[in-house]
């Protein structure tokens, strides 16, 4: 969002682009890791602005439910968020969405940090979570924990249509990739 027209602004439109005009349709994408630290914030921060400016409607959505992030990075606050949705504090996704200056993005943040984050990420909530945004936005990107170190990002991405794997170069475990 600060320089638009950089290398780095291109590189996140042509992956847009190549997701636009893959063979399946994409509605909801999730992003993650390997490990911690290696860009999946970064990532879906940029690749939903670049959504967001092709005008779709988009929604960035932080699932990560151990370390989120996605307020900081929007400058937002971090309740209410995913957990009260799944934890059943409310059922108005709506009064969960935050808008921020980019036309066409919204965000729905992590909420307070649960004590049993897989469990409320893989319950059947969550999959009623993921279908209502559906039907609302025309494309939702879900920000996730690393897969190597935790189970999240597999019990979310059941109902997702697409995975992004973020590798850092010099720095992902070829293993653990």
């Amino acid at each position: 969002k600060e320089n638009p027209k950089s290398p780095i602004s291109e590189a996140y439109r042509g992956l847009r682009t190549n997701l636009v005009y893959s063979t399946t349709k994409i509605k909801t994408l999730l992003i993650s890791s390997a490990g911690p630290g290696e860009g999946k914030t970064t990532t879906v921060a940029n690749l939903a602005i670049t959504y967001a400016n092709l005008g779709k409607k988009t929604l960035l959505v932080d699932t990560d439910l151990r370390r989120p992030v996605v307020h900081d990075v929007f400058g937002l606050e971090k309740e209410p968020g995913v957990t009260n949705f799944l934890s059943d504090q409310t059922r108005d996704i709506h009064k969960l969405v935050r808008s921020t200056p980019i036309e066409n993005l919204s965000v729905i943040t992590s909420g307070v940090i649960p004590p049993n984050p897989s469990e409320m990420l893989g319950s059947i909530k969550m999959g009623e979570f993921i279908k209502v945004l559906e039907s609302n936005w025309d494309m939702v990107l879900f920000d996730s924990p690393p897969l190597v170190a935790v189970t999240d990002a597999n019990l979310i991405s059941k109902g997702i249509d697409q995975i992004i794997l973020v590798v850092k170069v010099g720095q992902t475990d070829k293993k653990a990739f």
